[in-house]
């Protein structure tokens, strides 16, 4: 819970508008308008481009949303963490009020202008995807249980499926597909930063799997996570979303992907903090390629027969 001490903060510098473009979450915010325009795209449905602009806008402004009400809440932890000690608030640029009303007020626009520009049902996705990462992983998962960014990955990995529902209306299996390929990724990815950030999240009292369960045991569940993330990902080559190109894009990522995720099971901390974590550093640089690849390889398949038919 943030803490009080910060509502009285007296600011170190006026906030600039960079100040509070930085409470959205722009890297994050980046990663959500990819897979959803991937999946508004990949639909079998076209989309006006003034409709899938307008639409894709506003599922990026209810991801800022979501990361100002994080950043608002989670004040008190990202001041002892030196991944987030530079972020506006702990830094003494915003203070956690006007962090929550711009999260609040850009939550209530994005999901009013994404029903008026697309419909109810991918309003309400957004809707709830907010409230999920705002409430449900931020303010409840994050603080209580070693399995926060399994469950809490869902906020992540519902872009897509609103990006599908913007186009058709309605939900499918390939939508659910690219939801998995999110869901399934982010745990292997975050317990890999969670590797070498070291203390970070033992100075912030948070129950991440490195300090609940210590760090052999989050070797081993990048490893079981990552086997199961990568028989989804092949598979999908062989649905209606997937193809040729897919198919071997996937396979040599999902190859590499393993081989990471094994390097990583089979090391030790001694080892580890001797070379300064480069396997497991090397292997959240692959993670965050992996991610892009493979939905543009799933963009490229939804483009490819749309192309073919120009020239032919």
């Amino acid at each position: 819970m943030t803490d009080v001490s910060y509502q009285h903060q007296t600011h170190e510098a006026e906030a600039s508008l960079g100040d509070y473009f930085a409470l959205l979450k722009p890297r994050v915010m980046s990663l959500v308008v990819f897979t959803a325009l991937v999946g508004l795209l990949a639909a079998p449905v076209s989309v006006h481009p003034v409709v899938a602009f307008a639409s894709i806008l506003f599922v990026a402004i209810g991801a800022g949303a979501s990361g100002a009400l994080n950043m608002w809440w989670d004040a008190d932890i990202d001041a002892v963490m030196k991944r987030t000690v530079k972020r506006p608030i702990p830094a003494g640029k915003v203070t956690p009020d006007e962090a929550k009303v711009l999260g609040v007020a850009l939550s209530g626009m994005s999901v009013m202008m994404l029903a008026l520009s697309a419909n109810l049902l991918a309003a309400a996705l957004l809707a709830f995807t907010i409230f999920f990462y705002a409430v449900i992983y931020s303010m409840w998962l994050k603080r209580s249980t070693p399995q926060n960014i399994v469950i809490g990955g869902a906020a992540g990995a519902f872009p897509p499926v609103i990006g599908w529902v913007i186009a058709t209306g309605s939900m499918s299996v390939e939508a659910w597909l690219m939801f998995a390929l999110i869901f399934m990724w982010t745990p292997p990815h975050f317990w890999a930063l969670a590797l070498f950030m070291k203390s970070d999240y033992d100075d912030a009292g948070v129950p991440m799997l490195t300090v609940t369960h210590g760090r052999k045991a989050t070797r081993l569940h990048i490893l079981v996570y990552t086997v199961l993330l990568v028989a989804l990902a092949v598979g999908t080559a062989f649905t209606a979303i997937g193809g040729p190109v897919y198919l071997t894009v996937a396979v040599i990522l999902n190859a590499l992907f393993l081989k990471g995720a094994f390097d990583i099971w089979r090391r030790d901390e001694t080892q580890a903090e001797a070379d300064g974590y480069v396997v497991e550093k090397s292997f959240f640089k692959l993670s965050l390629l992996y991610l892009f690849l493979h939905f543009g390889a799933i963009l490229l398949e939804a483009m490819l027969p749309a192309a073919w038919g120009i020239w032919a």
